[in-house]
């Protein structure tokens, strides 16, 4: 395999676009699809068993019996893809799609020794389609905003949901457990930062703007979240600030 794409599932029966993905996988047969079921308690399981079966060997289930959140589904799938599959590259990607398939395809393509981790924005420019609600883009870059300044590195978004990595980089990214459910992210630059050290890890990564991106259906992080993203921010700070 060339690419593995792990995608969590929580009571996704109603709005997984099933035909986008197994198409894609059909016309690229080096990938392979790691569905994580969080805890679903719709037919999300059964969906992703009939997907299984229209394309063997090309996806791939792992079923977590309790909702364990995005950031631990994201891990796990990593961590069961590490172990059980040879592969040059690894991604993960939200079941919405609101990133399509072929732009993290192309992401994974920039994945080479001297790059070994990239990750999409959604920084809107004049030759792009970035479809995003007002009031989750003012929110998303006062977030953003802060993460730049206590990771210390200049990144414009940290929390969208394409990030693709070398087997190396995703060994050090998903080896622990992380603190917060949603904001997992800002553990990864942490953790990838103090593995490469600052100056290696802006040689060794690359923000690269999405071509495609939009707001899909509803949100599940609920409005009260976001009165909790300054403590998940102040314990993860406190946890990685000497590395």
């Amino acid at each position: 395999m060339n690419l593995v794409i792990v995608v969590p599932c929580f009571n996704e029966a109603e709005r997984l676009p099933v035909a986008d993905f197994l198409n894609f996988v059909r016309q690229h047969p080096e990938v392979q699809l790691c569905f994580v079921n969080d805890g679903s308690k719709d037919n999300t399981l059964s969906l992703l068993n009939q997907m299984m079966l229209e394309v063997p060997g090309q996806i791939c289930i792992k079923d977590l019996p309790m909702n364990q959140g995005k950031a631990n589904a994201v891990r796990e799938g990593f961590l069961c893809s590490l172990k059980k599959v040879a592969f040059d590259r690894i991604a993960f990607l939200y079941a919405d799609l609101s990133t399509p398939l072929e732009e993290c395809w192309r992401l994974a393509q920039m994945i080479s020794e001297k790059k070994e981790f990239i990750f999409g924005s959604r920084i809107k420019k004049l030759d792009n389609t970035i479809d995003r609600k007002w009031h989750r883009f003012l929110i998303g870059r006062m977030v953003a905003t802060v993460i730049s300044k206590m990771l210390k590195i200049a990144v414009y978004d940290t929390q969208c949901g394409c990030k693709v990595f070398s087997t190396n980089a995703a060994t050090q990214a998903m080896q622990h457990t992380f603190i917060s459910k949603w904001l997992f992210d800002v553990e990864i630059f942490y953790r990838l930062k103090s593995y490469f050290g600052k100056e290696n890890l802006v040689q060794k990564s690359e923000e690269v703007p999405l071509n495609n991106w939009r707001d899909v259906g509803v949100s599940k992080v609920k409005w009260t979240y976001f009165f909790v993203i300054g403590l998940d921010l102040f314990f993860i700070y406190k946890k990685y600030r000497n590395k």
